[in-house]
């Protein structure tokens, strides 16, 4: 391991700690735990979705859960190794609601994204990826503004001068909401082409 890399990981380290007690909005209070992200110091692609679920949440890992198999089979069979990447989140505490015994997913709000930005910021940084796929609009928005929209560039390589560029497919998740209707099978073979696309974009 070079220093950088030896550098890169010392950092990340570092950010993943003071996280544990970040106090900057208020999902810490019903969440678990922070759930940071993890993965290879000297990762080409950085993979960012928008916050942990339930399973990340009691787990402590970035995509852990039925969202995390979708994204699995995806990297498999676009030919990436989800060892060499780093995945992590935009948000990162779990923002639920209680329905029965059940926590639901609420979509954090713009305060709490502006809020948990500094530690995306700091991964970033940290990493120096090449590319950054962003899993879903929050993550997409997070990433390159409020007014980007997923239904009209997802898929395209989005160049930002002085800043590691991105591409935005699907969240998991959305895919999972399609099982067994309409527009499942295309909506698969989109999210997988948007990833072969990062995976030859870091490759080159």
């Amino acid at each position: 391991m070079t220093k950088t890399r030896r550098g890169a990981s010392a950092k990340i380290d570092s950010l993943r700690s003071e996280a544990k007690g970040c106090r900057d909005c208020p999902l810490w209070k019903n969440a678990t735990q922070t759930v940071f992200g993890e993965g290879s110091a000297k990762a080409k692609l950085m993979i960012v979705g928008e916050q942990p679920g339930d399973q990340e949440d009691l787990q402590g890992h970035p995509f852990v859960g039925p969202a995390g198999r979708i994204l699995d089979e995806g990297l498999r069979q676009a030919g990436i190794n989800r060892e060499v990447t780093y995945v992590t989140n935009a948000v990162k505490h779990f923002k639920w609601e209680p329905r029965g015994k059940r926590r639901l997913h609420k979509t954090p709000a713009q305060r709490e994204l502006d809020a948990c930005y500094q530690w995306l910021e700091g991964e970033i940084a940290a990493i120096q990826p090449d590319l950054i796929l962003a899993l879903g609009a929050t993550a997409a928005k997070a990433l390159l503004g409020s007014t980007f929209r997923i239904t009209q560039s997802r898929g395209q390589l989005q160049r930002r001068e002085g800043l590691v560029d991105v591409i935005a497919t699907y969240h998991p998740s959305y895919l999972l909401r399609l099982k067994g209707r309409a527009g499942e099978e295309e909506a698969w073979k989109q999210f997988v082409a948007d990833l072969k696309t990062a995976q030859k974009y870091v490759q080159e």
